[in-house]
């Protein structure tokens, strides 16, 4: 590589600037997805500056998902994260589309089942049942989601339709536009069942998205549990 000379004099820290030209090297292709960055030393000697200030560059691009790092191999380009816009309703199919990412779906569980005391928020007695729709969601054949929507008995002809593509696009269709919704987020970690759907191991720690959805009327349409890896998906507020 040539020789490259960071702005010492500039109000952005070196570290910084670093991380500037390398995402843009990312973002440019100059450095494919799985394909490795040049090592430590290498990025010292091009830029003139120190090791302390590479890692720091370094991890940062990492917390971020640009990088990943394997012990004793060097650091790598990773997989973009899907990003979900929570200030507006989108399907999952929507997210891979502007990214570009191939969406699929594995259809775990579709069915009538007992209501729980939490779809109350879409006002159902205890007695009644719900329509439970269990899916992972994929892009580019990666695991990233597993989510369960429930919806009231009303939608039960939903159970008679293609779940494995676009839940939204289907209700679309029948006139009953997903419009607002209520996010609680937290963290929780994988029981065993969620591991073995999610390719992750029991225990990971996982991104986890509550939701009640409103249509187009402002009545509730449905909850959604989803448990998601961190390390493919990311969230914008």
């Amino acid at each position: 590589m040539k020789k490259s000379i960071l702005d010492q004099d500039s109000a952005s820290p070196l570290y910084m600037q670093l991380m500037r030209k390398l995402r843009n090297d990312i973002n440019s292709g100059v450095y494919p997805v799985h394909s490795r960055i040049p090592a430590e030393q290498e990025l010292c000697d091009t830029y003139q500056i120190s090791r302390v200030t590479v890692r720091k560059a370094l991890s940062e691009l990492t917390r971020e998902g640009l990088l990943e790092r394997h012990q004793g191999k060097g650091t790598f380009v990773s997989i973009p994260r899907l990003r979900l816009d929570l200030r507006s309703i989108n399907s999952f199919n929507d997210v891979c589309a502007a990214m570009d990412r191939v969406p699929s779906t594995q259809v775990v569980q579709a069915q009538l089942a007992p209501a729980h005391p939490y779809d109350r928020e879409i006002h159902l007695e205890e007695q009644d049942e719900v329509v439970e729709i269990v899916r992972v969601r994929q892009a580019d054949g990666l695991p990233v989601m597993l989510e369960t929507n429930r919806f009231p008995k009303r939608y039960s002809w939903l159970l008679e339709e293609d779940l494995t593509g676009s839940l939204y696009g289907l209700l679309r269709s029948r006139g009953v536009e997903p419009e607002q919704a209520i996010h609680e987020i937290s963290l929780c970690y994988a029981s065993a069942q969620e591991a073995k759907w999610l390719g992750v191991e029991p225990g990971t720690a996982l991104l986890a998205l509550d939701e009640t959805i409103y249509d187009q009327d402002g009545h509730p349409l449905h909850t959604s549990r989803q448990r998601i890896r961190g390390d493919r998906f990311t969230f914008r507020i």
